[in-house]
């Protein structure tokens, strides 16, 4: 055969093999990804949108689904082994007893959901303290860690280079020239920045981690997936945790400066401390593949004979994935008088809008406070499509004037609360990892309730005949950010 005749063949021989081996690779392909999707998402939407994507998109659906379905944060947990989660104690382990005097009979099953839901004990002997805005949170902050003698944990979702970090900044390098074990733990999208305070710190010698930092190999693109905890733990023996980044933005002293957004920390003494720091170094030695043991100070978590009752709860879409949602559902129903929550961005689970106009249907007074603040236009926009079905159905909807509260509280009863960094939105609740530390702790929970009334007093109070009387275009623009919530 001549070599043009044998070239001919060859092309035509490849075209003929192409021709059935593309479509069933794309085959394989799809069902391997559809095969994948249905075992580990955890949401029927997004398993379908997936599966779709890849009947539509041959090849390239498939490789989407590599490179921002597969959650590498729970593959990798997977993968380096790391213990299954403890199970709970049982109902009479606890450290209260659950006695009446310290919880209500009526919170009983809340409490012993918890137990079950994060294999942690309910622990008594901490002091509570709530510091409002950068004015009375960051003094205090800067004083704890330049008093620190043995080990800073540090994490922040947002960590500025403004007048604000900059005093972190200085004072994270201090500790670390006297000898203080510092770890600092920022998120890779949370930090992303012109001047990046993680570089200034790395650039001082303090360790600094960046969690999922944005990358293309191995493929991380994931702008969700993200450590928007926020904690700091100075010598095992003081913390602080809430809603607060590190930003000069958290200065409320003029609260009608663009940007502005008022918010608070916690701070916190008492065993529970040690809960909050495993939490730190569960999040460190996934972000830095280091297993660190913070060295402590002698008094470290020393417990106070009359202190609250405290538990953490972490959220995450890993092994801790629903753990704080199913809390807040148990809380809901527990609930004989009143609920109260603050939070900036409100775009729940549709399991939880039920919970909360049910609470409401049974006599159950439902305060809702948010921002009137578009920090967000599109969530906001989202936001404001599942008001009306509250309002009908007696949940009480307060916008707050400015500055933007950026504040997450939840509080059943005036007995029971919860602060930390989860937003009551689906990317706080299913995409991010989260942490907030429950209390059932009377005079705390009635500061934190008293907070609340003084928000909802200053916020004008919405009405069912006058918002769904909104213009249908508005409407319309609502309902079409809404079709986003499972991302917002």
């Amino acid at each position: 055969r001549a070599p043009a005749a044998r070239g001919s063949f060859l092309i035509t021989d490849i075209r003929e093999i192409s021709s059935w081996l593309l479509p069933i690779a794309s085959l394989l392909l799809t069902t391997w990804t559809a095969a994948h999707a249905l075992l580990h998402k955890q949401n029927a939407a997004s398993a379908w949108g997936w599966i779709g994507a890849c009947l539509l998109l041959p090849f390239a659906g498939p490789v989407l689904y590599f490179v921002f379905g597969i959650n590498r944060v729970l593959t990798r947990a997977q993968r380096q082994q790391q213990p299954p989660p403890r199970s709970g104690p049982s109902y009479a382990e606890s450290d209260a007893r659950y006695q009446p005097d310290v919880v209500p009979i009526s919170l009983n099953e809340v409490a012993r959901s918890g137990d079950v839901i994060t294999g942690l004990p309910l622990l008594t002997g901490n002091r509570l303290e709530v510091l409002h805005n950068g004015e009375a949170a960051y003094p205090r902050m800067l004083a704890a860690i330049d008093a620190a003698r043995y080990s800073i944990a540090l994490t922040s979702y947002i960590f500025d280079r403004d007048e604000a970090g900059e005093q972190f900044i200085e004072a994270l390098d201090r500790a670390q020239a006297r000898g203080v074990a510092v770890r600092c733990l920022l998120d890779g999208v949370g930090e992303l920045a012109w001047r990046r305070a993680g570089s200034e710190l790395l650039a001082r010698g303090v360790p600094v981690v960046r969690y999922n930092p944005l990358r293309l190999w191995p493929p991380f693109l994931h702008i969700n997936l993200r450590n928007h905890r926020k904690l700091l733990i100075v010598d095992g023996a003081v913390a602080f945790t809430g809603g607060m980044n590190i930003s000069a933005t958290h200065y409320v002293a003029e609260p009608d400066k663009p940007g502005t957004a008022a918010d608070l920390q916690v701070e916190i003494h008492g065993p529970v401390i040690a809960q909050l720091q495993q939490v730190f170094i569960d999040d460190w030695a996934y972000a830095a593949e280091e297993n660190w043991s913070p060295p402590t100070a002698p008094e470290a978590a020393e417990a106070s004979p009359s202190g609250a009752l405290c538990r953490v709860i972490t959220d995450g879409p890993n092994e801790d994935f629903g753990h704080l949602s199913l809390v807040l559902l148990a809380a809901i129903a527990a609930a004989q008088e009143r609920i109260q929550i603050v939070t900036p961005y409100f775009v729940p689970p549709d399991e939880l809008l039920s919970a909360l106009m049910s609470a409401a249907v049974r006599g159950v007074v439902v305060d809702l406070v948010l921002s009137r603040d578009r920090n967000h236009r599109i969530t906001w926009y989202a936001m404001h499509k599942l008001i009306p079905p509250l309002l009908k159905r007696g949940v009480r909807v307060h916008l707050q004037p400015p500055p933007f509260c950026h504040t997450k509280l939840f509080v059943v009863d005036r007995r029971y609360a919860q602060f930390g960094s989860a937003n009551l939105d689906m990317r706080s609740l299913r995409l991010n990892f989260e942490m907030v530390v429950e209390t059932y702790d009377r005079a705390f929970v009635e500061q934190l309730a008293q907070h609340c009334d003084v928000l909802s007093e200053r916020a004008t109070t919405l009405e069912y005949d006058k918002v769904r009387r909104r213009p249908v275009l508005l409407r319309l623009r609502d309902a079409a950010c809404w079709l986003l919530s499972p991302y917002l």
